[in-house]
């Protein structure tokens, strides 16, 4: 009994110990096994788990996108223009019964198109009117309804490219670093397009005959999408390496290791630009936001050559591109500015002479010959003025000059053929109208204002004329609008139509001038350019004037000079005054608006209402920044 009884205990003991061994190895069993933080490290370095030939494929869909894009653009343009030059040369030797043909839209399509989606505002009228929240903060304007489109299109495929990773690998750190590498480099090519936008030397600019304002809003929403890649680049490689080494080994790497810090620059100034650069600062201290941007984006495209060059990553050639483009640009400025400023004899003075309204007309008079076509802008420097600051303004009137004796305005379609002969006699002088606001407008009207006469000549630089590529010759019908200063982007227009009208150069049987001014004082600025206007032949046969005064100080100020320059009281009703120049429309017609945001969404209003059986082209003339 004895020897069962030990025999039974033994066996209890034995069941025992073979279950403690079975729990053991249980639980050995499911415990996780230890992570090996130098396979975690690998990851935050270099190209390890990079996709590289999935960043080719995702760098060439984005740029075939953008590229098909531009051609669809051009070849828009191309048929456009075809199709403007057979209008042009067939109506302008027709009379204004003879234009019926053109009148008419021969896609019925094509008005559908132009109301809902090629004119159109993002919601119901508000696109180039301020959004102001105070009377010192402005948020800017809205894109157009086109614009925003392709602004969605464009984000949404980066963040499809970025989103493109390999979610089957059982270590997430290696997901990670694929998204690190796919996020820098869509940083780095899409910084390629930033450039090409900013520059007011951008070719395609003349080539899809955009405008450098809407060029300027597709270089904010690319900036913005640069700056959101650039950051996740950086907490997914932050994200791995805290991971690796902690927090300590992250601070460690950035204080000593010039691949991170420099990378860690670019991003830094990306953000800073990002930060500074929202519409209300931007508004209220544009001279200094212009200088730090440039510092900062210096910055940010060093930091990245340096973070690609260290590391030998394939984004490196990009970057120089950016580069290259990015001096081009500059080189091509200071080209423009010696080519129309200089001369053996002299260099540009600027007369600025004090108008009413706390406005100042500037004469920028060149030593050389240049030709200004109508609708085109440049950018002026003043000595004393900052003369490092550019900024853009709207060409008012060109006058040529031959021996120091100025040309009449019906000879001046000859110059051409008078330059081939004798170019040294000839020299341009150029002229603006700038309403005093804020920054650079009003120092340069106190400049004027603070000394007697108020007139003052200063040494000067003139860089342009950019854009002109919106012609009216081939239009019976043009209709132009002007909101205050806006009248100087208009007057070359209406100078051009008549004199090609005389010439048999056009097609215009009809003009109609619709300006906006707050009071009698303001018509002053363009005075001797619409007398001599006023004066060319046939003026009354084609040319209407109607002045709208919103703030008369007296019922006697309203008074209309004829029947052909008419003035009204308070504001107009603009769809009204369309809706009349459509009935009285000969050939195409086309609506011109250059003024205060809310004049032309009121415009493009009544552009849009009268989009049936005619055609009504419309064309924006804008600087928003």
């Amino acid at each position: 009994m004895a020897h069962a009884r030990l025999h039974h205990q033994h066996l209890r003991r034995l069941a025992e110990a073979a279950a403690s061994t079975s729990t053991s190895i249980s639980t050995a069993n499911i415990t996780t096994p230890k992570v090996n933080l130098t396979d975690i490290a690998l990851y935050a370095t270099g190209l390890n788990g990079v996709n590289q030939g999935m960043n080719d494929i995702c760098r060439d869909a984005l740029w075939w996108s953008l590229g098909i894009l531009g051609l669809i653009i051009l070849v828009v343009r191309l048929s456009e223009a075809a199709h403007a030059h057979l209008r042009h040369m067939v109506a302008m030797s027709s009379t204004a019964a003879a234009q019926e043909y053109w009148r008419n839209a021969k896609n019925s399509w094509l008005p559908d198109l132009k109301r809902h989606l090629l004119y159109a505002p993002l919601w119901n009228k508000r696109h180039n009117r301020e959004i102001q929240l105070s009377s010192a903060l402005n948020m800017g304007t809205l894109p157009s309804r086109l614009h925003t489109l392709l602004l969605y299109l464009f984000i949404l495929s980066n963040f499809g490219y970025m989103a493109a990773l390999n979610y089957n690998i059982a270590d997430h750190y290696s997901v990670v670093a694929e998204l690190r590498g796919r996020s820098g480099d869509l940083a780095v090519v899409n910084m390629i397009a930033l450039v090409i936008l900013a520059g007011r030397n951008n070719p395609l600019i003349t080539l899809l005959k955009i405008s450098f304002d809407t060029y300027n809003l597709l270089h904010r929403w690319i900036g913005r999408t640069v700056v959101l890649e650039a950051v996740i680049h950086t907490i997914c490689w932050a994200y791995v390496k805290i991971a690796a080494a902690g927090w300590s080994g992250a601070w460690e790497m950035l204080g000593n290791n010039t691949f991170v810090q420099s990378g860690m620059v670019g991003t830094v100034a990306f953000v800073l630009l990002l930060v500074l650069s929202p519409s209300p600062l931007r508004h209220a201290f544009y001279e200094t936001f212009l200088g730090v941007h440039i510092v900062l984006a210096t910055a940010a495209i060093v930091g990245t050559w340096i973070h690609c060059e260290v590391a030998g990553l394939p984004q490196l050639p990009y970057v120089k591109t950016i580069v290259v483009l990015w001096i081009a640009d500059r080189v091509a400025r200071l080209a423009r500015i010696v080519y129309c400023n200089y001369s053996r004899a002299s260099w540009t003075t600027a007369s600025i002479e004090c108008l009413p309204s706390k406005a100042t007309r500037v004469t920028m008079h060149l030593p050389n010959y240049l030709d200004v076509k109508p609708g085109t802008h440049a950018y002026l420097r003043i000595a004393g003025l900052n003369p490092w600051e550019s900024h853009p303004f709207s060409i008012a009137w060109v006058q040529h000059i031959r021996n120091n004796l100025v040309l009449p305005v019906s000879d001046e379609k000859d110059f051409p053929a008078t330059l081939k002969e004798d170019p040294s006699n000839l020299r341009t002088d150029i002229s603006f109208v700038i309403q005093a606001q804020t920054g650079f407008t009003k120092k340069l009207f106190d400049k004027a204002a603070s000394v007697s006469p108020r007139i003052v000549t200063l040494k000067a630089a003139f860089e342009g004329p950019y854009a002109g590529h919106h012609s009216m010759d081939s239009y019976g019908t043009a209709v132009l609008v002007a909101g205050a200063s806006g009248i100087t982007h208009q007057i070359p227009f209406i100078r051009h139509l008549l004199e090609g009208y005389n010439a048999g150069t056009v097609a215009t049987r009809r003009i109609t001038l619709i300006w906006v001014v707050r009071d009698v004082e303001q018509l002053e600025w363009v005075r001797p350019w619409m007398d001599t206007i006023l004066r060319l032949p046939n003026r009354r046969e084609i040319l209407n004037i109607k002045l709208f005064i919103t703030r008369p100080k007296s019922p006697r100020e309203i008074c209309s000079p004829s029947s052909t320059v008419q003035m009204f009281p308070g504001r107009p009703d603009i769809c009204l005054l369309v809706r009349n120049e459509v009935k009285e429309q000969i050939g195409a017609m086309c609506v011109t608006i250059c003024g205060p945001g809310s004049l032309a969404d009121n415009v493009r209003e009544a552009v849009r209402e009268v989009q049936n059986d005619t055609v009504v082209d419309f064309i924006e003339e804008s600087f928003t920044w």
